[in-house]
């Protein structure tokens, strides 16, 4: 199998690389190394994989067509899996059309790739951001996801919507994951779980908006790693799936846990909530655990442990 990985060098798509060459696949990735974060930083993450010759690396962007028809014309590609992104709630707000270009019509240019080469397989990372502020949980599948509060957010379920019209037009399988936050080695920088650890082991005042009571459905990335590649063959119909450990952390405990295995304490700057911030978000996996034996293994508490280790073991500037 020939897998096409979009965002391939990022924070999921490197270990999901990574996977689909243990498993024998083969992976071409194509990521355009952007300054949203370090692009060192990627390059770091592909540093083990970027010579096997199951991997083939293109430093392309998802809005350049020419290359998209150039990477399709060089492999026999059989899944597309969507990782590339402009990420982040908060940058969304300050450069919404930036966000708009890449998210929606970036990926309008891979599905319609995938119509004009015959794949019928496709993947597309969504997340839990499209439930904007959603007070009804956990959060389903089935709720109404019409009321985005970032742009960001707005993006990702205009991709659903995108991929549902491929699937409805030229039958194209197509699965949308929900991710619920994930984190893990290798998590972009600006990320809580990341940004906070480098923080607390420095001494640095970290920014905490709100009261501290907000909370988040945090996910390992071995449990998410795990699930797409168990299904790579089962991709059929439509379908959106949460993939959340389907338990919430507020914010002040999880600087506790993070503190616990640091063993510092945290410098607070107390901020107001942001504009885009949700209060909570929190899956409901049971259809994910039907249709995709779906079983997230790793609670917040070892999840945390893990990545602090590997924090400690990494990152020169690990204090």
């Amino acid at each position: 199998m020939t897998v096409l990985v979009t965002g391939g060098a990022g924070f999921i798509g490197s270990h999901f690389c990574r996977k689909l060459i243990e498993m024998g696949s083969r992976v071409a990735c194509m990521d355009n190394f952007n300054d949203y974060y370090d692009p060192a930083i990627k390059e770091e993450n592909i540093r083990d994989i970027i010579r096997s010759e199951r991997f083939a690396l293109y430093r392309n962007d998802i809005l350049d067509t020419h290359a998209i028809e150039k990477i399709f014309s060089e492999n026999d590609i059989d899944l597309i899996v969507h990782l590339a992104a402009r990420a982040g709630v908060r940058p969304s707000i300050k450069n919404a059309s930036l966000y708009e270009q890449v998210n929606i019509k970036g990926t309008l240019n891979l599905l319609e790739a995938c119509r004009a080469s015959g794949i019928t397989r496709f993947i597309f990372a969504s997340s839990s951001s499209v439930y904007g502020g959603n007070t009804k949980v956990p959060f389903s599948e089935n709720d109404s996801v019409d009321s985005p509060v970032s742009p960001y957010a707005a993006t990702k379920k205009s991709g659903e919507l995108l991929c549902y019209t491929y699937y409805h037009l030229y039958k194209i399988n197509i699965f949308c994951y929900r991710f619920f936050t994930v984190y893990g080695p290798s998590q972009r920088p600006e990320m809580a779980i990341h940004e906070f650890t480098k923080k607390i082991m420095q001494g640095i005042p970290i920014n905490v908006f709100g009261d501290g009571s907000s909370s988040r459905d945090y996910t390992y990335i071995e449990d998410i790693i795990n699930v797409m590649s168990q299904n790579l063959e089962n991709i059929k119909g439509y379908e959106v799936f949460n993939l959340g450990n389907s338990r919430t952390i507020s914010l002040k405990n999880l600087i506790g846990l993070i503190e616990g295995q640091t063993g510092k304490k945290a410098l607070i700057n107390r901020m107001d909530v942001q504009p885009g911030d949700v209060f909570t978000t929190y899956a409901d996996i049971l259809k994910a655990k039907k249709m995709l034996k779906y079983n997230p293994q790793t609670p917040i508490e070892s999840g945390i442990e893990k990545f602090v280790k590997w924090y400690k073991n990494n990152l020169k500037n690990a204090q």
